[in-house]
């Protein structure tokens, strides 16, 4: 048997010739330019149907129509998760050269939110159609890998900016916050899950951990908003394309008001007394003015858009930046109006989702539009006086 063992020939296995980007672009071309940012389509998807659950109005198939939208998100999540795999198997060039570029690393923290953003929708509305169950155990599931990419972006891409990017102070922007606030998604989505895990110390450390990732997101957010509110100042009007990107610095503050509403709702039935007592004062003491800031922001935004369109601001990408954001403020302003029991914050709350409805049913026909044409998945075109193909496509 050792004879024959030895007898049999031997064949030389020759060793596969690196893959040219030529080469690699003829394998799934249609998502070589597929972006990160492109989960922003399932965040403002995904926040149409949350925000929606908890209107202050019982209006007949309304939570049906809400859950609908919501798997409409789990469905956008699923098909991108695929095609986001494909691009960094077949892409990695590409993929490279989206986290070297300064313009696109950072929106490698929409898959963090992205996750999160469906695993909180799982609990307040995907229960009625798959079970409580598996409602729990799909949020969880999302909840932890959402925050685990949130916490590695949050650290690998300012990194990335300080070590291997070439930023000039002049190109500060808000969508340098879009790394930093993940973790105030997770400080938001978290507290859904308290109430399901067993009583003591499991609930409280969950709690506790989810106002740890509120102080990492919210301090990093104070040191980051001067740079981008002094650019605005000093700077001039950002370009046409990047205009819709001033309502990003909408997702902190109202995702900051969102998570304290969250830990004052939960805190009585897992912190002692005064603890639990105290996230109540907190809840309106830090939500009020924050959410007031937020409105100022949004007006000031809105003139910046309105002058950018008046001067010819086409569709891009960017648009999506009028949903998840504004969706933030919209759960803030609810978070308010259970907590106070203003009609004030009520009809605050019914305006906004308005806003958002329209921004989403915008964005998606353009999106869908887009898609078909195949004109967003194309390669980037160079156009005179325009930001450099990276900064043009991904944002």
């Amino acid at each position: 048997m050792v004879t024959a063992a030895h007898s049999r020939p031997v064949t030389a296995v020759a060793a596969e010739p690196p893959v040219s980007p030529i080469a690699a672009a003829r394998r799934a071309p249609s998502v070589r330019h597929l972006g990160p940012n492109w989960y922003a389509c399932v965040m403002g998807t995904a926040v149409v149907g949350t925000a929606g659950a908890a209107l202050p109005w019982h209006v007949p198939g309304w939570h049906t129509l809400c859950t609908a939208v919501w798997a409409l998100s789990l469905l956008l999540l699923g098909a991108l998760l695929v095609a986001r795999s494909l691009h960094w198997l077949h892409h990695r060039d590409q993929a490279r050269a989206h986290l070297l570029d300064p313009a696109a690393a950072p929106f490698y923290g929409c898959l963090s939110m992205a996750l999160l953003a469906v695993g909180g929708g799982a609990v307040t509305l995907g229960r009625d159609w798959i079970g409580a169950a598996a409602s729990v155990a799909l949020c969880a599931v999302l909840f932890a890998a959402g925050t685990a990419v949130g916490l590695a972006v949050a650290v690998a891409v300012p990194y990335l900016m300080a070590v291997r990017h070439r930023i000039e102070p002049g190109q500060a922007g808000p969508v340098w916050l879009l790394p930093l606030v993940s973790p105030m998604v997770s400080a938001a989505v978290g507290p859904l899950l308290v109430p399901h895990l067993p009583p003591g110390q499991p609930r409280e450390t969950l709690l506790l951990a989810c106002v740890a990732l509120f102080g990492m997101s919210l301090l990093a957010t104070l040191v980051t908003l001067p740079l981008i509110f002094g650019r605005l100042l000093t700077g001039g009007p950002p370009p046409l394309a990047l205009t819709p990107t001033l309502f990003l610095v909408l997702g902190p503050l109202g995702q900051s008001t969102t998570a304290v509403g969250q830990f004052a709702e939960v805190a009585p039935g897992v912190l002692r007394g005064p603890y639990a007592t105290g996230f109540e004062v907190f809840g309106v003491l830090y939500g009020v003015p924050v959410l007031g800031f937020a409105l100022l922001w949004l007006g000031l935004a809105a003139a910046h858009v309105v002058r950018a369109r008046r001067e010819g601001m086409g569709f891009s990408m960017t648009w999506w930046s009028f949903t998840f954001p504004v969706g933030t403020c919209v759960t803030g302003s609810e978070a308010l109006a259970r907590q106070t029991g203003l009609a004030a914050y009520d009809a605050l709350t019914v305006v906004l989702y308005g806003v958002l409805v329209a921004a989403w049913a915008v964005a998606a026909v353009h999106t869908a539009r887009g898609v078909v044409s195949g004109a967003l998945l194309a390669a980037p075109r160079p156009a005179s006086g325009a930001p450099r193909p990276g900064t043009a496509r991904t944002t």
